[in-house]
């Protein structure tokens, strides 16, 4: 079977199963596992946004969306060269990947015969489930129970190592220009690190709010995972939050990495979270996950 992975989270899903040689078209945004664009066609494009300030980051992506464009560019005969079986998209998003329309449309105008599964997840549950249906799509399935069960495995540690334990009040902020608090899966990866999230919008879109509804939360700590950055972009966004929040220890982590792509390494970023929320009763975060501003 020939894949093709449209969202980055699927190409690590695709990884993490094992199916790394079937892999045959990604995105520019594939970067996990290192190996993840190595002889791989590019099938979908985008904005070189590096370089760019938050509130630039979001003007664009509303202009685009008043003017009814899009932010990526399918590559349409490059997918279709590739003859693919299986198509891992989304429809969650469409400032993360591509909508599924627009991939059948593609696929119908160029006579490409090719099964598209959207992945959808909400909550920490659902990526969870996105993986056994990846599996099973992919003729897999053991393969993905397997995997499946280590990571609820080590949701479990976590959750006996918190257990008891005062739960912090936890602000996440997933973009700072303007502020956006935690959506989707986000609350759930908080909750399963033994905090409470505040501020938060469990299993729908996070939405745009502003710095003084925020404070009023009274978070305990604040983690600033901005959606598209890893650690160093991370942390100079937080160093800018931090001022608004005197006296509240301010926390950036790798957000790409551990916590806004719905894939097996939300795991991870439970058991970083885990680590910044109670040290000493969880092992201690892996190196370049976590960085402390304030």
């Amino acid at each position: 079977m020939r894949l093709v992975s449209l969202l980055p989270s699927a190409t690590e899903i695709v990884y993490a199963l094992g199916l790394g040689e079937r892999l045959v078209g990604v995105t520019f945004e594939c970067d996990e596992p290192a190996e993840a664009r190595r002889d791989k066609v590019i099938v979908v494009g985008g904005k070189d946004t590096r370089g760019m300030r938050p509130g630039e980051i979001d003007a664009y992506v509303r202009g685009q969306f008043a003017a009814g464009a899009d932010l990526y560019t399918l590559h349409a005969g490059a997918l279709a060269g590739l003859a693919p079986d299986l198509i891992l998209t989304q429809d969650l998003c469409r400032v993360c990947a591509l909508p599924s329309g627009h991939v059948e449309e593609a696929l119908e105008h160029l006579g490409c015969r090719a099964d598209v599964l959207s992945l959808d997840p909400h909550s920490l549950d659902d990526v969870l489930g996105t993986i056994l249906t990846v599996g099973s799509r992919a003729g897999v399935a053991e393969r993905s129970e397997a995997l499946v069960a280590r990571l609820r495995e080590r949701l479990d540690a976590v959750a006996a190592r918190v257990a008891g334990r005062p739960r912090p009040r936890v602000l996440v902020v997933e973009w700072v220009d303007p502020p956006f608090s935690a959506g989707h899966w986000v609350p759930d990866l908080v909750a399963a690190a033994g905090g409470e999230p505040v501020g938060a919008r469990p299993r729908q879109r996070s939405v745009p709010t502003d710095w003084g509804t925020l404070a009023g939360t009274r978070p305990d700590v604040v983690v600033v995972s901005p959606c598209g950055y890893h650690l160093d972009g991370a942390a100079e966004q937080a160093a800018l939050v931090a001022p608004r929040f005197p006296g509240v220890p301010v926390w950036a982590i790798d957000a790409d990495g551990l916590v806004v792509r719905p894939g097996p390494r939300l795991v991870d970023g439970v058991e970083a979270l885990a680590a910044l929320l109670h040290p000493g009763a969880a092992a201690p975060p892996p190196a370049g996950s976590l960085h402390r501003v304030a």
